[in-house]
């Protein structure tokens, strides 16, 4: 039987390269398939069982929400922070997800939910009883199509990530992943040497001999611009991706 798994959401970042194109509202409640993106993440995570959800978002959009009476899922727990980069978001939320395994997805990555499903089953593999103990987790990775600063990873024959970073490859993370609370064990490291983003940490960790499986997903969007807020529309605008 697989054991508990938690939820977590990284949505604490401003936003910038996006605001022009929805209105200066912040990533997490900009609507996407006719709800906000904190929103529809938490949906994701909680139709593959995922209790409780912890997401990071900053004071600006806390109280959005709070303005808006934006009525938040019973089992999503919002953490109200300004933290200055992505690294700092992950490792505030390793502040309150239960010990063991959490799935995780930042709030822009925008994924279909057939694809989110079949990632989440195939993943929890590594915490049902028996399951190989040397893994710390798995990645979702999506074939490179010249987008923006993607994380490269360096996948193994074996489907083992053995390095991520800016070297060119044919797979990028896809902002989808199943983590141990493991992975939280190195944040003093990190701060010792001053990383400043989750890309940086993750690296850190595979250097650092943890192991986690590249797992191949489709149509992953990251919505940084208004193209992207187009295209994951139009991903999305089909019923049949549609929970």
């Amino acid at each position: 039987m697989a054991s508990r798994i938690s939820g977590a959401i990284i949505a604490a970042g401003r936003g910038d390269r996006l605001r022009s194109g929805a209105g200066g509202l912040p990533k997490p409640v900009v609507e996407v398939g006719g709800e906000p993106l904190l929103l529809r993440q938490a949906r994701m995570l909680a139709a593959v069982g995922a209790k409780p959800i912890h997401a990071i978002v900053n004071h600006e959009t806390d109280a959005i929400i709070r303005a808006r009476q934006i009525k938040l899922p019973k089992d999503l727990s919002l953490m109200v922070r300004d933290t200055p980069n992505s690294l700092a978001s992950l490792l505030a939320l390793g502040e309150v997800i239960p010990p063991g395994w959490f799935v995780m997805t930042t709030v822009d990555a925008v994924m279909r939910p057939d694809e989110f499903v079949r990632f989440a089953e195939s993943a929890r593999s590594f915490t049902e009883a028996g399951a190989a103990p040397s893994f710390d987790g798995a990645l979702a990775v999506v074939k490179w199509r010249g987008d923006e600063r993607p994380l490269f990873a360096q996948v193994a024959p074996d489907g083992i990530i053995e390095a991520l970073g800016e070297t060119r490859a044919a797979w990028v993370t896809a902002g989808v992943y199943l983590f141990n609370t493991r992975i939280f064990s190195f944040a003093k490291a990190a701060r010792e040497r001053g990383l400043d983003a989750m890309r940086r940490y993750l690296a850190l960790l595979i250097e650092s001999g943890m192991k986690f499986r590249a797992f191949p997903v489709a149509d992953v969007i990251d919505v940084d611009q208004a193209e992207d807020l187009d295209a994951a529309r139009a991903m999305l605008k089909d019923r049949s991706n549609a929970l």
